[in-house]
């Protein structure tokens, strides 16, 4: 029986309520240092859907668990099954206006960093560079037994070739590039070894359940420190991986904002949340500071 991972919270009843006013994030990004925190939110206007906003997939869709992929051939294969049809659907997935925006914020000098919970590599196509991908990339693939690492595109032309003619119909595409579809739809599918070692192959994501790398939590620590203020884009928060720099945002005395449409866990640390869709909010705060963003026309917020 497959385990749901502990992924929500309860929020405070003595929350200050959400605004709609960008103020606070305009000063922020117009001081400079920011250091940007996303999250799954900002890729839903691209058409990937969140774990946890309206309709996110966590209502019906448990993610694939690192001591699950690990225990069992039958897992590893209902997870490479769904993955690969996934990634066609995800690897169409244009950025938005939001990752569009966070690239132009940083052209200008406005941003210390960026740190992305995501593994859809949309910051990067949208021009953002020296990206922090705190849960990994899907465009990679690692050995668990040599530690070999190979783009994932080399693996999808051998499983393209290992399975002539799969091509299901996925009832829904999760934001880990995970498709839906039932265990006789995958049966037989066939699972590719590593080909330095023959072991185990796993997309370089962090599960569920798995740790992040030390070196790259060191890292996030330390563009913290170096940081003006901690500015969190489409993330709940709700768990510890991102969470942790918020707080240790705010035990430094460092101003966090957050522009995310829901409650997050985070909250409680926030100078502001803005309740607003982040496409739009980010459009006009760029706008409010002169800063062209570029790529297709978006609606913005009333001023």
């Amino acid at each position: 029986m497959r385990m749901r991972p502990t992924l929500s919270w309860t929020p405070a009843e003595d929350l200050p309520p959400a605004t709609m006013d960008l103020g606070p994030v305009v000063d922020a990004l117009g001081t400079g240092g920011v250091l940007v925190l996303s999250g799954a939110g900002i890729s839903t206007e691209s058409g990937i859907p969140d774990y946890r906003g309206e309709g996110g997939s966590l209502s019906r869709h448990t993610p694939m668990t690192y001591q699950e992929f690990t225990a069992g051939a039958a897992a590893r294969r209902r997870y490479w099954a769904r993955s690969h049809l996934g990634r066609r659907t995800f690897r169409r997935a244009r950025p938005n206006a939001g990752h569009r925006a966070v690239a132009a914020f940083q052209r200008h000098g406005l941003l210390s960093g960026v740190i992305t919970q995501n593994v859809d590599g949309l910051h990067q196509a949208a021009g953002s560079g020296d990206i922090v991908e705190l849960h990994g990339s899907l465009e990679r693939v690692v050995c668990l037994s040599c530690g070999d690492v190979s783009a994932r595109g080399d693996l999808a032309r051998r499983l393209e070739a290992a399975n002539p003619g799969f091509d299901p119909v996925a009832a829904a595409i999760n934001p880990d590039g995970d498709a839906d579809l039932t265990d006789d739809q995958v049966r037989d599918f066939r699972v590719l070894p590593c080909v330095v070692c023959g072991g185990i192959l796993k997309p370089d994501v962090v599960f569920f359940g798995e740790a992040v790398p030390a070196a790259r939590v060191a890292h996030c620590r330390d563009l913290v420190g170096e940081a003006s203020s901690v500015l969190v884009l489409g993330s709940s928060l709700t768990v510890m991986s991102g969470l942790r720099f918020v707080r240790q945002a705010v035990r430094a005395g460092k101003p966090v904002l957050i522009v995310n449409r829901d409650p997050t866990r985070g909250d409680p640390h926030a100078l502001t949340r803005v309740a607003l869709p982040l496409g739009a909010a980010l459009a006009t705060v760029a706008e409010r500071l002169d800063v062209p963003v570029g790529g297709d026309e978006v609606a913005q917020v009333e001023s």
